[in-house]
């Protein structure tokens, strides 16, 4: 037990083994168990929209595949190029070995929205929506599955903060910790959880009241709002952010901040309404009855 710990009992040990179980050569791990766990609920979570909103549930399942692929190949990406380019560009092929972690959001929210701009072009015209009501939607689902990234990272011992002296620290063991760390990804994914239910509260209760583009501006904002400050006692990712004012993370989270409140502003100078005009979802054919 570490000296922290020995004086505050409530410090908490933490080496749990990030693998569920494994059959030979196949490892399964809580952190890809979550990872996809959240883009599946997203599936259900979606569900709901559509059939609210008179939208055919059948285009779902590209839009499933779309987001876990973009987001998988972004995030890795973002990882790679944004914290340790000079090491991957001397070595390509180690960007293709995702298993080993490294994983970066800002990467993944930057090829989401590629991807989702690829999957309006096929189906909004034929269905009536366009790219920033899907991204209404998709900024409603995406906090829960960010959660569940968190409680993965924890399970992983990994991306946690400076030392503290906080009753819930947490002495990361499987990574040779011997003081109590801010478990920050139960920060984020507490705050991820809120900013859900916020979102999730006013697409259900005041959806009629919004302005297209609201939601996703107000996912930008607490999403990364809450990942700029809790950067402030987390460990530097990598070496070269040691002594800087403000890390790589933070950098990269006040232009999706601005863009939130950009977006914001938007939405309410073009006025168009949050949910799909019922002039504008697909009518039922009425059926002909024969006059006598």
């Amino acid at each position: 037990m570490s000296t922290l710990a020995a004086i505050l009992p409530m410090a908490i040990n933490w080496a749990p083994s990030p693998e569920i179980f494994s059959i030979g050569p196949i490892h399964i791990r809580y952190y890809s168990v979550l990872f996809v766990s959240g883009f599946i609920i997203g599936y259900y979570i979606f569900v709901k929209f559509f059939k609210r909103e008179g939208l055919p549930i059948e285009i779902l399942d590209m839009l499933l595949y779309t987001l876990l692929g973009s987001a998988v190949i972004g995030a890795r990406l973002g990882h790679c190029l944004f914290y340790e380019p000079e090491y991957y560009l001397a070595r390509p092929l180690e960007i293709l070995k995702v298993w080993e972690g490294g994983l970066a959001s800002h990467g993944g929210a930057i090829a989401i929205l590629i991807a989702i701009w690829y999957y309006v072009k096929k189906y909004g015209r034929k269905y009536d929506f366009d790219y920033m009501w899907l991204l209404d939607r998709i900024a409603v689902a995406t906090p829960l599955a960010g959660a569940l990234i968190r409680l993965g990272n924890l399970m992983n011992s990994e991306i946690y903060g400076n030392p503290t002296d906080l009753p819930w620290g947490f002495v990361f063991l499987l990574r040779g910790e011997t003081i109590a760390k801010h478990p920050t990804q139960l920060y984020e994914a507490l705050a991820y959880l809120v900013t859900f239910a916020v979102l999730m509260l006013l697409y259900f209760k005041a959806l009629p009241k919004l302005k297209r583009g609201t939601l996703f501006g107000l996912f930008f904002i607490g999403i990364f709002g809450a990942r700029f400050f809790i950067e402030f006692v987390k460990e530097p990712q990598v070496a070269f952010e040691q002594g800087m004012t403000l890390n790589m993370g933070q950098w990269l989270s006040i232009p999706f901040v601005l863009m939130g409140i950009a977006v914001i502003f938007w939405g309410y100078y073009k006025n168009i309404p949050a949910a799909l005009e019922p002039t504008n979802k697909p009518q039922a054919k009425k059926p002909q009855t024969n006059k006598s």
